[in-house]
Protein backbone atom coordinates (compact mmCIF):
# COMPACT_ATOMS: atom_id res chain seq x y z
CA UNK A 1 0.00 0.00 0.00
CA UNK A 2 1.40 3.41 -1.00
CA UNK A 3 0.78 5.89 1.79
CA UNK A 4 1.55 9.61 1.74
CA UNK A 5 2.16 11.46 4.99
CA UNK A 6 1.06 15.07 5.32
CA UNK A 7 3.10 16.81 7.98
CA UNK A 8 4.29 20.17 9.25
CA UNK A 9 7.95 20.99 8.79
CA UNK A 10 10.11 24.01 9.42
CA UNK A 11 12.36 25.30 6.66
CA UNK A 12 15.37 23.90 8.57
CA UNK A 13 13.79 20.44 8.83
CA UNK A 14 12.87 20.50 5.15
CA UNK A 15 16.41 21.52 4.18
CA UNK A 16 17.85 18.72 6.33
CA UNK A 17 15.62 16.13 4.64
CA UNK A 18 16.61 17.52 1.26
CA UNK A 19 20.30 17.05 2.09
CA UNK A 20 19.64 13.52 3.35
CA UNK A 21 17.73 12.69 0.16
CA UNK A 22 20.55 14.17 -1.93
CA UNK A 23 22.90 11.74 -0.15
CA UNK A 24 20.64 8.83 -1.11
CA UNK A 25 18.67 8.42 2.12
CA UNK A 26 15.01 7.67 1.41
CA UNK A 27 12.60 10.20 2.88
CA UNK A 28 9.41 8.28 2.11
CA UNK A 29 6.29 9.82 0.63
CA UNK A 30 6.00 13.15 2.45
CA UNK A 31 4.10 16.31 1.68
CA UNK A 32 5.19 19.00 4.10
CA UNK A 33 3.61 22.30 5.04
CA UNK A 34 5.14 25.27 6.85
CA UNK A 35 2.10 25.80 9.08
CA UNK A 36 -1.31 24.37 9.94
CA UNK A 37 -2.94 27.40 8.31
CA UNK A 38 -1.18 26.65 5.01
CA UNK A 39 -2.25 23.01 5.20
CA UNK A 40 -5.88 23.92 5.85
CA UNK A 41 -5.89 26.75 3.31
CA UNK A 42 -4.79 24.37 0.57
CA UNK A 43 -6.73 21.31 1.70
CA UNK A 44 -10.24 22.69 2.04
CA UNK A 45 -13.17 20.42 2.87
CA UNK A 46 -14.00 20.12 -0.84
CA UNK A 47 -10.40 19.20 -1.72
CA UNK A 48 -10.26 16.64 1.09
CA UNK A 49 -13.41 15.08 -0.37
CA UNK A 50 -11.83 15.06 -3.81
CA UNK A 51 -8.65 13.41 -2.47
CA UNK A 52 -10.72 10.86 -0.56
CA UNK A 53 -12.54 9.91 -3.74
CA UNK A 54 -9.27 9.78 -5.73
CA UNK A 55 -7.33 7.72 -3.16
CA UNK A 56 -6.60 4.40 -4.82
CA UNK A 57 -8.79 5.27 -7.83
CA UNK A 58 -6.05 5.56 -10.45
CA UNK A 59 -6.06 8.16 -13.22
CA UNK A 60 -9.37 9.88 -13.97
CA UNK A 61 -10.59 12.88 -15.92
CA UNK A 62 -11.75 16.06 -14.21
CA UNK A 63 -15.22 15.44 -15.63
CA UNK A 64 -15.31 11.97 -14.05
CA UNK A 65 -14.05 13.41 -10.75
CA UNK A 66 -16.78 16.06 -10.81
CA UNK A 67 -19.43 13.41 -11.44
CA UNK A 68 -18.14 11.21 -8.61
CA UNK A 69 -18.12 14.02 -6.04
CA UNK A 70 -21.33 15.50 -7.48
CA UNK A 71 -19.83 18.97 -7.91
CA UNK A 72 -19.69 21.52 -10.72
CA UNK A 73 -16.94 20.66 -13.22
CA UNK A 74 -15.42 24.17 -13.07
CA UNK A 75 -15.21 24.06 -9.26
CA UNK A 76 -13.52 20.66 -9.44
CA UNK A 77 -11.17 21.94 -12.17
CA UNK A 78 -10.16 24.82 -9.88
CA UNK A 79 -9.50 22.38 -7.02
CA UNK A 80 -7.55 20.03 -9.30
CA UNK A 81 -5.44 22.95 -10.55
CA UNK A 82 -4.60 24.00 -6.97
CA UNK A 83 -3.69 20.43 -5.99
CA UNK A 84 -1.58 20.00 -9.13
CA UNK A 85 0.28 23.24 -8.43
CA UNK A 86 0.97 22.09 -4.86
CA UNK A 87 2.32 18.76 -6.15
CA UNK A 88 -0.38 16.67 -4.50
CA UNK A 89 -2.01 15.48 -7.73
CA UNK A 90 -0.11 14.43 -10.84
CA UNK A 91 -0.96 14.78 -14.51
CA UNK A 92 -1.19 11.27 -15.88
CA UNK A 93 -1.70 12.17 -19.54
CA UNK A 94 -3.42 14.87 -21.60
CA UNK A 95 -6.79 14.63 -19.89
CA UNK A 96 -6.32 12.59 -16.71
CA UNK A 97 -4.96 13.31 -13.26
CA UNK A 98 -4.19 10.98 -10.38
CA UNK A 99 -3.53 10.90 -6.69
CA UNK A 100 -1.00 8.06 -6.72
CA UNK A 101 -1.57 6.83 -3.17
CA UNK A 102 -3.78 4.26 -1.49
CA UNK A 103 -3.86 6.01 1.88
CA UNK A 104 -3.23 9.38 3.51
CA UNK A 105 -1.66 9.75 6.94
CA UNK A 106 -1.74 13.17 8.62
CA UNK A 107 0.97 13.64 11.25
CA UNK A 108 1.50 16.82 13.23
CA UNK A 109 1.21 18.12 16.75
CA UNK A 110 0.02 21.51 17.90
CA UNK A 111 1.71 22.64 21.08
CA UNK A 112 2.19 25.76 23.14
CA UNK A 113 4.85 28.12 21.84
Amino acid sequence: MRTVTLTLSSREETNQRFLQAFEGESQGNLLTFDSPSLLFTLLTAERWGLLKMMTGAGAITVREAAERVEKDIQAVQDDVDALLQAGILRNKNDDEVEFPFDAVHVDFMLKAA
